[in-house]
């Protein structure tokens, strides 16, 4: 079994006071291959020559942002599956968001307790390796997932961690209009969608399929960003399954289908 004394971390960070608090905080929690760098393109750079498994960032670089950093990450076929952290005081959602929609593992304030950074570094475990015992107990294999959400990166992160589940077969759709094409002609046993989409919100989406199509009874998962009460309390009266955030924990997700599998 993986551990979290195992993963090797690279800090960018270009703060030595900042790295140093980073670093002792994962050597208490027995990390130790852990390397500083102080700007993103070297960071780029010393990924392509030696994969971490996870990078941890500040939002705020000598030459791009944590932002900048994490996109181009998940464009390079060579590092798109590296986990990534961030850590920052940013607080303004229209900083934060991409971030979110990247398929960052945790975005963790300026300072942060040793119990948010392990629980994210074990969010990293299940992230980066399958988990033999769930596919084991559950041999999700045959289920059919339809992720709907309109950022690639985000569904790439989803298909990521269902992938270490076991299930194998997946289909995708930018929005809810293109979903509906889909289920037109294909049966799934879940649906994975974000609320934020254009053409057909997730709202609109879960409507339809409760309410018109042939599939009422699917389960459906949103995973999103939106933290407007008025508009979750739409969405599950509409009959959503289950609401997780993004960046959401692949464990959340993980007891989710054991109760859905179960019954």
């Amino acid at each position: 079994m993986e551990s979290i004394e195992n993963l090797t971390v690279l800090v960018v960070e270009p703060s030595l006071t900042q790295y140093k608090i980073i670093d002792s905080h994962l050597r208490s929690l027995g990390v130790s291959m852990v390397e500083r760098i102080k700007d993103g393109q070297s960071a780029l750079a010393s990924m392509r020559q030696s994969h971490p498994d996870l990078v941890i960032s500040a939002m705020y670089l000598p030459d791009m942002t944590g932002t900048d950093l994490v996109y181009a990450m998940r464009d390079d076929p060579v590092l798109a599956e590296i986990a990534f952290i961030l850590i920052s005081s940013e607080t303004k959602v229209r900083y934060l968001e991409p971030i979110r929609q990247a398929g960052a593992l945790a975005i963790l304030p300026k300072p942060f307790a040793t119990a948010n950074l392990k629980k994210a570094l074990f969010t990293t475990l299940d992230f980066l390796f399958p988990d033999e015992a769930f596919s084991a107990q559950y041999m999700p294999e045959e289920m059919r997932v339809l992720i709907v959400d309109d950022s690639v990166t985000s569904r790439h992160y989803i298909r990521k961690v269902l992938s270490n589940l076991g299930i194998q077969h997946f289909a995708e759709a930018e929005n809810g209009k293109l979903a509906i094409e889909l289920m037109q002609t294909q049966y799934f046993d879940i649906i994975v969608t974000d609320y934020n989409m254009p053409e057909m919100d997730g709202d609109e989406f879960v409507r339809y399929v409760r309410n018109e199509s042939s599939q009422a009874s699917v389960p459906i998962l949103m995973v999103t960003s939106v933290s407007d009460s008025n508009r979750l309390a739409s969405v599950q009266q509409a009959g959503i399954s289950a609401i997780c955030d993004k960046p959401f924990d692949p464990q959340s997700v993980k007891d989710i289908l054991a109760k859905i599998l179960s019954s």
